[in-house]
């Protein structure tokens, strides 16, 4: 991998030049150069390392760039103000990276060096209280999309949906689905007023049988909790999304790991008995919660948060060095309290990583004019995952969802999702895949063909461009690995299929009178075409071969 190999390269001669001038400097950014500079990379070590060495940051970037000459994959480098280093890679460099792409696409993005990661990713954990419904959809797409990408580069990644099938909300849920039953049987029971009003309750009501009138609510409420989570796992799968474990909250309950872990919590002086209920004690601990937490009420009723905490304790007994919970938006305020209690069991507060993602707002067109639509799923009123897949697409549903930050807000424009042009973004690029697969398809009723390719005769700009670009896909999953969301992917995906247009209106592709950089071309395009499909399926999103 270049940019990896030419990264690890500079860093020892520029080590090396900083103690010939008897300091320690620090490590300076490798990143690819802006699109007014006309270099590959640019280094901002100068700038630096200026202040330790006690030089001028330009005085250092021409000395810096001296020390680099001759490095194995280098042809140039240029000092430039303020202080940085532009770097251009040689041709035989980029033709090998080219080379890989074509033989082994599927090495794209790992890093052999990297000290593999044990990681438990828990994701979606949707309340099996109603359907899959928009923001979990977005969660669902986070947290897939992460666990590939971070597979790809080569970390041990198991995914985990937790069900919260315990507690009032299943009460509620279960005296919910009761009500409907019985008005269904000429009964008034009116709903609660903290219940679940969707039409879904209804539709369950209706799978009981006449024997359902000697039900207790939480008989009821089973058959709510195995109906919706039925409903879930066809959905994940609808969704392409995968789990190695669906762990019921139950499961918990029933082997006795709440009670173990509060005893745990109490042996280590973490919690204590404070007006008849338990605490866990934590403000005084070098922690960001703002104040103690009940863990077990007054009525000797276990909270939500000690079963939570019980399950992180869980995953890290089933052997996980690494956890990552994707949480929706109104889970901001629980981050410090987990991160909390992962410290007062005796983990390491940096293993635990919370990713909360914002909500998600549907925009739709009415009167000519973009309005959001409100949701509710106490209400029923909302977007399903499965209805904003038969409406807009996976592919769709998938790519948009992953450009994101997953910090932000989101409008999810669902008419431009629906549009078969360059507009949607990913029309624009899986367009890409499909032009040259049809290119391919020409290639071959032409007898052309390209193997053992003259990477030398890629000489014009935008060929060197696209040749570049491909090369920093490793960096571009590194930093999806930095930052735990696969956005940075979709972006360098969109700058890619921008960079292929360009080439394809430039570059005559098939020249049957030349044969030698026909063959050239279609190599690159063919390292442009397994580069897709690959970042594409670390979405989840698929690579046409016609469109």
């Amino acid at each position: 991998m270049i940019v990896e190999e030419l990264r690890a390269a500079a860093a020892e001669r520029l080590a090396a030049l900083a103690r010939e001038k008897g300091g320690e400097a620090p490590a300076g950014g490798f990143a690819p150069a802006p699109a007014h500079v006309k270099a590959d990379a640019a280094l901002s070590w100068p700038l630096a390392a200026a202040k330790v060495l006690k030089k001028k940051p330009l005085d250092l970037a021409a000395e810096a760039a001296a020390a680099l000459a001759g490095l194995p994959g280098l042809a140039s480098a240029e000092p430039a103000p303020p202080g940085f280093i532009n770097v251009a890679f040689s041709q035989a460099a980029l033709g090998a990276e080219l080379a890989r792409l074509l033989s082994d696409p599927a090495s794209a993005g790992r890093d052999p060096s990297a000290a593999p990661r044990d990681i438990l990713l828990e994701f979606v954990s949707a309340n099996p209280t109603g359907p899959v419904h928009l923001a979990t959809s977005r969660a669902a797409t986070l947290g897939d999309s992460l666990a590939r990408i971070l597979r790809r580069r080569g970390h041990k990644v198991r995914t985990e949906y937790y069900v919260n099938d315990a507690g009032k909300q299943v009460e509620r849920l279960g005296q919910s689905v009761r009500a409907r039953w019985d008005q269904a049987h000429g009964k008034d029971t009116p709903v609660p007023e903290k219940g679940y009003q969707g039409e879904y309750i209804a539709e369950i009501a209706k799978a009981a049988p006449a024997s359902a009138e000697l039900w207790t609510d939480a008989q009821f409420a089973r058959l709510a909790i195995d109906t919706m989570l039925a409903q879930h796992r066809a959905d994940m799968e609808l969704f392409g999304v995968g789990f190695d474990r669906w762990y019921l909250e139950s499961e918990l309950h029933a082997a006795g790991a709440v009670g173990k872990t509060l005893e745990k919590l109490k042996s280590l002086g973490k919690a204590y008995e404070k007006e008849g209920a338990t605490w866990l004690g934590t403000v005084s601990d070098d922690t960001d919660d703002d104040k103690d937490r009940v863990l077990v009420r007054q009525d000797g009723v276990p909270t939500y948060f000690l079963a939570d905490i019980a399950y992180h304790e869980d995953k890290y007994a089933r052997g996980a060095r690494e956890l990552i919970d994707v949480w929706g938006a109104d889970h901001h305020g629980y981050v410090p309290r987990m991160k909390a209690a992962v410290a007062a069991l005796g983990h390491p507060p940096e293993s635990f990583h919370p990713i909360v993602h914002q909500l998600v707002h549907l925009i739709k067109e009415e009167d000519f004019v973009k309005v959001a639509m409100k949701m509710s799923k106490r209400k029923g009123n909302f977007i399903t995952l499965r209805e904003l897949v038969d409406v807009v697409g996976l592919d769709a549903t998938r790519f948009f969802f992953a450009m994101r930050t997953p910090n932000t807000h989101m409008q999810f424009d669902w008419e431009l999702a629906q549009k078969k042009s360059n507009d949607n973004p990913v029309f624009y690029v899986q367009y890409v895949h499909a032009r040259i697969a049809s290119i391919f398809r020409e290639a071959k009723a032409q007898g052309l063909a390209f193997e053992s390719p003259d990477w030398a005769l890629l000489t014009d700009p935008a060929e060197r461009a696209l040749a570049v670009k491909l090369a920093w896909l490793p960096e571009t999953l590194k930093a999806c690995e930095k930052e735990l969301s696969p956005h940075p992917l979709p972006t360098y995906l969109m700058e890619l299929a921008g960079l292929y247009h360009a080439f394809y209106e430039r570059c005559r592709v098939l020249a049957p009178e030349d044969k030698p950089r026909t063959a050239a071309r279609l190599a690159l395009c063919g390292a442009v075409k397994n580069t897709l499909k690959e970042a594409l399926g670390l979405l989840g999103v698929s690579a046409p071969e016609e469109m």
